[in-house]
């Protein structure tokens, strides 16, 4: 039996009530002053490690836009892993890794990614998100959920349209209060 290791993960940093975004794009939501003592703690190592399993990083035009605005303070985020940003816009690239794909995303897909990677990350935005699982080409989803109701911004899923079974992989509490919530996407 040939196992098929190829795998696209959304995933998002979300408050409690579905906001992935803020109007002002800001993001100090994500830090939390929150404390839970069960919680397991994240070292810098642990995150570097982490971040090597992950062969290309999808995104939308505005999330790219946001991500190149947060590199001018903090660096870019995402190294020198190729990313992909799905637009129809001319939008500057300035790094090497980085490209633009405005076709269709099947073929993006299974006609590129699979070709080249096993562990593909798509990391913004909402529409991108739910447009990958309305084709069915998502095959999880990580949601990290901070401690914090925002009340007003960008919704993850809003107006699916759409009922999609999901089966519940993992759960991680950590001690900033932030919990992790993976799900397969049943296809």
């Amino acid at each position: 039996m040939t196992t098929n290791t190829f795998k696209v993960t959304i995933h998002m940093v979300s408050s409690l009530d579905g906001i992935i975004a803020k109007k002002d794009n800001s993001i100090s939501w994500f830090e939390t002053s929150d404390y839970y003592e069960k919680g397991i703690g994240i070292t810098e190592q642990d995150t570097e490690e982490f971040l090597k399993k992950i062969d290309c990083y999808i995104m939308g035009a505005h999330t790219y836009e946001h991500a190149l605005e947060l590199s001018k303070l903090y660096g870019w985020a995402y190294g020198d892993v190729p990313t992909i940003v799905v637009t129809h816009r001319n939008l500057p690239i300035e790094r090497q890794n980085i490209e633009i794909y405005s076709g269709d995303l099947n073929k993006l897909v299974n006609e590129q990614l699979k070709q080249k990677y096993k562990n593909v990350w798509l990391v913004g935005g909402a529409m991108l998100a739910k447009k990958f699982i309305l084709l069915k080409l998502a095959d999880e989803i990580r949601l990290s959920v901070m401690p914090i109701i925002l009340g007003d911004g960008t919704l993850f899923f809003d107006h699916i349209g759409h009922e999609q079974a999901l089966h519940l992989k993992d759960v991680t509490a950590y001690k900033s209060g932030m919990v992790e919530l993976c799900y397969e996407i049943r296809k």
